[in-house]
């Protein structure tokens, strides 16, 4: 029964798990990956029936999560899914490391695996070691969002010019406000420091851009597979942080209060 109540409480479970129904959906209606970021090139054998194989398995991962009996098996699924598209990326990163975007490319998709590693550990049985690695998991996210932040710099021209121009009070502005927002997500993340808030900012930043990027521009060009999958992995990555904020959350609503003495002081060992 807690396990059905964690379910039914955790929105975060719900958008990482229906970003994976939504990709496998739109693999098996395109026949393809979510290019470009399950970056499978054209010249891989059997290219077709992997993508729907992958689709499948992706779509069976995500409705497999929102089940409390098939939940812990969902999340490992697309954990191992996800962490094959991260090590597909692997090998393209070291090949010109003055390029940062197969290196960007590698840490959203190991964000995607990092918050499946989260809902595995947290539909694992308690006091199992995978239970216990949960805070780990947890820290894991929290190295994702520097580059994240590390790719807005590096990208700032292209970065400006996915920033609605009516949205006040200037396009640079907010180019800088989410390169600083990343940052932020990390740092307090990685050190416990208002982590909870945090991580809730982290993911209302992906999902403001969903909203005001990935949608008008599936809006504009239905037709264009890039734009679909864009918005997938867009959810994907909101599910993602949502997960680990519903995470940090809940464990700081139950880490325990240190007792104090009649007169106010901690008691101490």
């Amino acid at each position: 029964m807690a396990k059905q109540r964690s379910i039914t409480s955790n929105l975060g479970l719900y958008v990482y798990g229906g970003a994976a129904i939504f990709l496998g959906l739109l693999g098996l209606v395109s026949s393809d990956f979510a290019t470009t970021w399950q970056n499978v090139g054209p010249n891989v054998p059997l290219r077709v029936p992997l993508a729907y194989l992958t689709a499948f398995i992706e779509l069976a991962g995500g409705i497999a999560l929102l089940f409390p009996r098939t939940a812990r098996a969902g999340a490992l699924t697309l954990t191992i899914v996800y962490s094959v598209f991260t090590l597909i990326w692997v090998p393209k990163a070291f090949v010109n490391l003055g390029n940062y975007d197969p290196i960007g490319n590698v840490f959203e998709e190991f964000s995607l695996v990092a918050a499946g590693l989260v809902l595995w550990a947290i539909f694992s049985p308690a006091g199992s070691s995978t239970a216990r690695r949960q805070p780990f998991f947890v820290l894991l996210f929290g190295i994702c969002p520097i580059s994240f932040g590390i790719v807005h710099i590096i990208d700032m021209p292209g970065l400006l010019g996915w920033i609605p121009a009516w949205l006040p009070p200037t396009k640079m502005f907010w180019a800088y406000a989410t390169t600083m927002g990343f940052f932020g997500a990390a740092v307090a993340i990685l050190t416990g420091i208002t982590a909870p808030l945090a991580a809730r900012l982290l993911t209302a930043e992906i999902v403001i851009f969903e909203l005001l990027v990935w949608i008008p521009n599936l809006s504009a060009g239905p037709s264009n597979h890039f734009n679909w999958a864009g918005n997938a992995i867009c959810i994907a990555l909101a599910g993602a942080s949502w997960v680990v904020s519903d995470s940090i959350s809940a464990a700081a609503k139950t880490k325990p209060i240190p007792a104090e003495s009649p007169e106010g002081v901690s008691i101490r060992a």
